[in-house]
């Protein structure tokens, strides 16, 4: 339970912020966005609110995770901030992945597959089935490239009774990986923002 509750945690976080950023094309398919542009905001605001939204769900998703199987079966996480600090950070990485799927997208349904498929796809290299140690060193860097084995590295640290240095490394990764692929799609975004935000 200490190894699958976050591993499964984390895999349901993928696929939790893939739905959520498919609420952005979803919302441009029925006319909200160009009714939301319409008050005086700008674009970037109606993004960053969009992508607020998604965050926090996946946060709350994950904190919720968290809590029940530490009330329900006594699951000690470890370090309570070196937990919460790895929840914000897997879920700003997570959230980065969903909006880069939906910069590229083209319709929600678009998303929803992609996000099916990376949400697999991570969840087999990132180890939320089966534990990697022992893994190719193929297997092992391609999955470094997933929020999932930065944070499970850092829920074993803290598990293994780590204190905020066995988080140092995974929270580090998680969030250069959130700001390149925030950077990323915020380029996409832009790209295709009149066809996107404006409609």
């Amino acid at each position: 339970l200490v190894y699958f509750a976050p591993a499964m945690a984390l895999l349901f976080l993928m696929y939790a912020v893939t739905l959520g950023a498919r609420t952005l094309l979803a919302e441009r398919r029925e006319g909200t966005l160009a009714r939301m542009l319409a008050a005086p905001v700008t674009p970037s605001q109606v993004l960053s609110g969009k992508v607020a939204g998604i965050f926090l769900g996946g946060f709350i998703q994950l904190s919720a995770l968290i809590i029940l199987t530490t009330l329900m079966y006594r699951l000690n996480w470890g370090n309570p901030l070196g937990v919460a600090l790895l929840v914000v950070a897997a879920a700003l990485a997570a959230t980065g992945w969903g909006l880069l799927i939906a910069s590229a997208a083209t319709n929600a349904g678009q998303i929803g597959s992609l996000g099916m498929a990376l949400t697999l796809i991570f969840g087999i290299l990132g180890g939320s089935f089966v534990p990697m140690q022992g893994a190719s060193p193929v297997l092992d860097w391609l999955s470094r490239i997933t929020p999932n084995r930065w944070a499970l590295d850092g829920f074993a640290g803290l598990a293994e009774g780590g204190g905020l240095a066995a988080v140092a490394a995974p929270v580090a990764a998680l969030l250069s990986m959130a700001v390149i692929l925030f950077a990323v799609a915020a380029l996409l975004f832009r790209r295709r923002q009149g066809a996107m935000l404006i409609g």
